[in-house]
């Protein structure tokens, strides 16, 4: 980004050492960090300016999921300029200057802090891996097998140094692989592990397993059963009715392959879900689990009925109709 350099600007870690509210902060990239960001700052009193280059928000999650997140982002007062072009920032006094041409218009913004993020990529350059026969990429980190041995085979790696998934939880699963492969020459393999991850905007935003497009590239057809929060009684006495929960299966089984929670206490949601992954279970074992009454977890049992109700095919209520006139 043109100017970058040459300013001030916080990043994940630093922004928590922030000893006042900064009456305006501008916040490059809506993906996680910076939408979670933006509405916390937005909440406390900020006039915040959110700057993405694709379309809206959350470019990797389902669009009408993030676009639940957008509106509640923008109720909160976030100004977003998405879809942005020949972003440029420059030092103006003390602030900064924000450059940005969003849908053809050009936006020039002043704010006192810049938060930049964008992402991360592993700091792999000056580590001279390279006299360890260990290989690796600047984008991608240091290159592991299915058991998280890189090419030299007496070095293991864990964590975002190699890994697509840079969250904590999947850090500390990954380094339970690491040990017993490295330690007692186990076959514990990373593409066994099921990692979901949240976004802790309000509402949540959670996922596990595969998005839509991610199945139809990998040649996996898929059915897919929803249930809005605002038929689920809890969320309704609640006053939080936005948001769903969505379940991807393999087609015409009840076998889970993905799904995406959004609301109110997603990530403690989609745990059910991963749960369900990691282990086979299928919807109907879901469906046949009570769930206590009135919870918002039973949105999730909702969804596998869902499922059950679509195996009540024309042929098998013509059956049942037949059944039933001659048991009478």
């Amino acid at each position: 980004m043109p100017g970058l350099s040459q300013v001030q600007y916080l990043t994940n870690e630093s922004v928590f050492s922030l000893t006042e509210l900064p009456k305006r902060i501008g916040i490059i990239g809506a993906g996680p960090i910076g939408c979670e960001l933006a509405q916390t700052f937005a909440r406390f009193g900020s006039e915040v300016i959110l700057v993405e280059s694709a379309h809206g928000i959350l470019p990797r999650e389902e669009p009408d999921a993030a676009e639940i997140v957008k509106r509640s982002l923008l109720r909160d007062g976030v100004r977003l300029l998405c879809c942005a072009r020949s972003t440029e920032v420059r030092e103006h006094g003390d602030e900064v200057l924000l450059h940005v041409e969003s849908h053809g218009a050009i936006h020039e913004e002043l704010v006192d802090k810049l938060l930049v993020a964008v992402g991360r990529v592993p700091n792999v350059e000056k580590l001279n891996l390279e006299s360890a026969d260990i290989a690796y990429d600047l984008k991608a980190g240091v290159h592991v097998d299915d058991h998280l041995r890189t090419t030299n085979p007496r070095v293991f790696a864990a964590g975002d140094v190699c890994s697509q998934y840079k969250f904590t939880h999947a850090a500390d699963f990954m380094a339970r692989i690491v040990i017993p492969n490295a330690l007692f020459k186990g076959r514990a393999r990373f593409s066994a592990l099921v990692v979901p991850w949240c976004t802790y905007t309000s509402p949540e935003i959670a996922h596990v397993g595969l998005y839509p497009k991610e199945a139809e590239l990998r040649g996996i057809s898929i059915d897919t059963y929803v249930q809005e929060f605002s038929n689920v009684d809890p969320a309704v006495l609640e006053g939080e009715t936005e948001g769903f929960v969505r379940i991807h299966t393999k087609k015409g089984s009840d076998h889970i392959v993905g799904a995406t929670i959004v609301g109110t206490n997603a990530g403690e949601l989609i745990c059910e879900v991963a749960l369900a992954m990691a282990h086979g279970l299928g919807l109907k074992k879901i469906a046949d689990t009570i769930h206590p009454y009135p919870t918002r977890a039973e949105a999730i049992r909702k969804v596998c009925d869902n499922y059950n109700r679509s195996r009540l095919t024309p042929f098998v209520r013509w059956l049942f109709q037949k059944w039933f006139a001659w048991t009478r």
